[in-house]
């Protein structure tokens, strides 16, 4: 018993000699890591992110928010569009609007707003992001939306493209 716990011990010892120093910026803070997504990741990234937002919710007194399918193809496109046009905004390459394309996605409800963000971070980090901005903070939290879409499309070098969506419904979609 004592061997075999030296050798894990002396094993875990050289694994954390072994392990690379972190690369810093200029400002002497570690330098951000690419975050990569497997195809195995999704549902962990997505459920990841209702509960985080739901949480955030929840403090505040607002209803909890689920997922909508037709949300989540709306932000889907649009992450995937915005990689195309290599830049956040709002506006699709089509001059589509959030409006336009909730409803081509089939959703019957009210937008709330939408929220994205181009980055190589986590989307827990992507969602405080959001939180630490006051228009952004307003949509994920704002008291009338019970419906939530939400994606990402990642490209070859890692930059991610988030998108989510918050809307109003009757509960049909």
């Amino acid at each position: 018993m004592k061997k075999s716990f030296g050798a894990v011990a002396a094993l875990v010892f050289l694994a954390a000699c072994a392990a690379p120093e972190p690369q810093l910026g200029p400002d002497g803070q570690p330098l951000p890591q690419v975050y990569k997504i497997r195809g195995s990741d999704e549902s962990r990234i997505q459920f990841r992110m209702l509960d985080g937002v739901n949480a955030l919710r929840a403090d505040t007194g607002a209803q909890p928010v689920a997922f909508s399918s037709q949300l989540n193809a709306a932000a889907e496109t649009h992450s995937r569009d915005m990689s195309l046009q290599n830049r956040p905004w709002h506006f699709g390459s089509d001059g589509s609007s959030p409006i336009d394309r909730v409803a081509r996605a089939g959703y019957s409800g009210q937008l709330v707003g939408e929220t994205i963000s181009e980055t190589y971070e986590t989307e827990l980090e992507t969602l405080s992001a959001w939180m630490d901005d006051p228009n952004t903070r307003a949509v994920i939290l704002d008291p009338t939306a019970n419906d939530l879409g939400f994606s990402w499309y990642q490209e070859s070098n890692g930059k991610l493209w988030w998108t989510m969506i918050l809307g109003e419904s009757s509960g049909i979609n």
